[in-house]
């Protein structure tokens, strides 16, 4: 197949790629190398994809109507993995704007470009942000998400309810995959394991947030990417018994699904620099810091509906995880 990934220098979207070229399809790489992280760390992503035969880059933004609207009619792609995005809780309360332009405009580009172009599968990243202020766990995708807690949040909610209505006005299968902190080898700068990492072995101090009570369903960079490919691979189809009267709201009488990626078993922030301690050799010196605006103390994935669809269950152990990213964090910096 010939298939678009926005996002192809990010983390998730270069792997992704990897295993699709793998495989043997044709991908059309999408990304415009922004700065919200150092932008060489996405260069280096793309270098293991550009020598690859199949594997072709194109430098765009999203929010490019015009160019997202030519890409799409020039490539006549057979399906589009859709990965680009203004990512971070926190950020979203410094620079809301860029999230309105790369999660919502970008995301009407990428649905209009489905809809006119007759592209058999759209497969997005949604969020377990969308849970919001939410208690009652394993988040299961029947739950209600009308709560958000971040602007991040918020628009990736308003993904799920605009790919709705591009499954149900143009019969285009479309599905949502509410990711639950994904990390591994060649992940973001911004997020916990990337940080914590790189404070111990510079000797600092690291700041541990709800004073280490906070728990996350961490899920291995491999287990993400075989879901999205699996899910790929699946369109999503109409439910014969969706009830109007009771709807649930990951999935439709139009083919829309929505469905939990995660390990289904949360891990309280304390073992996982545990884990960190461990692959390094490391003691970490903790500042204990209070819950930050816009996070939500902890996440657990239901991940029943996705092991049924494609038969994947999730369940690389934090501790095997990380140690794999650790390996890969000396080898890429040399320390």
């Amino acid at each position: 197949m010939k298939i678009l990934v926005t996002g192809a220098a990010g983390f998730i979207g270069s792997h992704a790629s990897q295993v699709l070229l793998a495989r043997g399809d044709e991908v059309v790489g999408l990304d415009n190398l922004n700065d919200y992280y150092d932008p060489q760390l996405k260069r280096d992503r793309l270098a293991r994809l550009t020598d690859k035969p199949g594997f072709r880059f194109v430098q765009l933004d999203v929010a490019d109507n015009a160019g997202m609207a030519r890409l799409f009619a020039e490539e006549k792609f057979d399906r589009v993995i859709h990965l680009a995005a203004q990512a971070g809780v926190r950020y979203s309360l410094v620079n809301p704007q860029a999230y309105i332009d790369a999660n919502i405009v970008g995301f009407t580009n990428i649905l209009e470009g489905c809809r006119h172009n007759q592209v058999g599968h759209l497969v997005y990243a949604s969020s377990s942000s969308v849970y919001g202020g939410n208690t009652n766990m394993p988040f299961s995708e029947g739950n209600s998400v009308d709560h958000p807690v971040s602007l991040y949040a918020a628009t990736k909610k308003a993904n799920e309810l605009m790919a709705h209505t591009y499954s149900h006005l143009f019969n285009i299968p479309t599905t949502g995959l509410r990711f639950f902190t994904v990390y591994g080898p060649w992940g973001r700068p911004d997020m916990a394991l990337f940080l914590f990492t790189k404070a111990m072995l510079e000797g600092r101090a690291i700041d541990v947030f709800n004073h280490g009570k906070m728990q996350r369903d961490f899920t291995y960079i491999d287990d993400i990417v075989a879901g999205v490919i699996a899910t790929l691979d699946r369109p999503a189809e109409p439910d014969a018994g969706f009830d109007k009267q009771d709807p649930s709201p990951d999935r439709s009488w139009a083919p829309f699904r929505v469905f939990n990626i995660g390990n289904q078993g949360p891990v309280e922030l304390m073992r996982f620099i545990e884990a960190i301690e461990k692959a390094l050799g490391i003691e970490a010196t903790k500042n204990l810091l209070p819950i930050q605006p816009g996070d939500v103390p902890a996440t657990y994935a239901d991940v029943s509906a996705l092991t049924e669809w494609t038969g994947l269950k999730p369940g690389t152990s934090i501790e095997d995880g990380v140690a794999r990213f650790v390996a890969w964090y000396r080898d890429y910096y040399k320390v």
